[in-house]
C-alpha cells in the first residue's frame, strides 16, 4: 500500500522520513517514551534510521501504517496501526502512539488518533481496533477513553518489550461504536 497522509485542523500526519531522524532520536531520549513503549533504551540515531526504513517496508506490505505527527512542521509524536489483519467480516488492528514531551496535554494525540481511527474504519474497512498499554500508563488510558475505546481488562504479563514482560491494559473500539468518551473502571 502506498503511504497516505492525513490532515486535521492543526496537524499533518505523514510517513516518517529521513528528515525526521534527528527529531525522532531527540524525542526518544525522554525516559517516558521507552518507559511505556517498545522503543529501545538507550535510543540511538541508528535506531531512528532503521525505524524510518522499517516503516516504509510496513506500508508497502500493508502490515502496519505509521505516521509522524507534525504540528506547525515540528515532530509532535508517532501514531500507527499495528498488526493489521484482514477478514471477510472486517479486519482489525492495534492503535499505538507516543508523544513528544513539548506537545503533551494539548490534545494533539486525540486529534491525530481520531484521524487514524477514521482512516482505519472508513478507508481500510476494519471492523475493530484494539488499544493496549503497560498497566499504569494513565495518559494513554485517558486518550483511549476519550476516543471511545471500551476497557476490556488486564493482560497479566501480556505485553513484552526490551524491559521484559509487563501487565497490560486492553480496550477495543468497533466500527459500529459511538466514539464519544466512555467511563472506565478506576485503573
Amino acid at each position: 500500500m502506498e503511504p497516505v497522509s492525513l490532515r486535521t485542523k492543526r496537524l499533518v500526519l505523514s510517513i516518517p522520513a529521513e528528515a525526521d531522524i534527528d527529531a525522532i532520536t531527540a524525542a526518544c531520549q525522554d525516559p517516558e517514551v521507552p518507559r511505556w513503549t517498545t522503543v529501545p533504551s538507550p535510543y540511538t540515531r541508528q535506531h531512528a534510521t532503521d525505524f524510518v526504513e522499517l516503516v516504509a517496508a510496513w506500508w508497502a506490505d500493508r502490515a502496519e501504517t505509521v505516521w509522524a505527527i507534525r504540528k506547525d512542521g515540528v515532530l509532535a509524536g508517532m501514531i500507527g496501526l499495528h498488526r493489521i489483519t484482514d477478514h471477510p467480516h472486517g479486519g482489525e488492528a492495534e492503535i499505538g502512539f507516543w508523544g513528544v514531551a513539548a506537545f503533551r496535554g494539548q490534545g494533539v494525540m486525540v486529534e491525530a488518533a481520531r484521524a487514524v481511527i477514521d482512516f482505519a474504519f472508513d478507508e481500510l474497512g476494519l471492523a475493530r481496533l484494539s488499544w493496549r498499554a503497560v498497566a499504569g500508563n494513565i495518559p494513554s488510558a485517558r486518550t483511549a477513553r476519550s476516543l471511545g475505546f471500551r476497557y476490556e481488562g488486564t493482560l497479566r504479563q501480556g505485553l513484552t518489550s526490551p524491559r521484559g514482560r509487563d501487565d497490560g491494559w486492553v480496550a477495543g473500539l468497533l466500527a459500529s461504536d459511538d466514539r464519544a468518551p466512555v467511563a472506565w473502571p478506576v485503573l
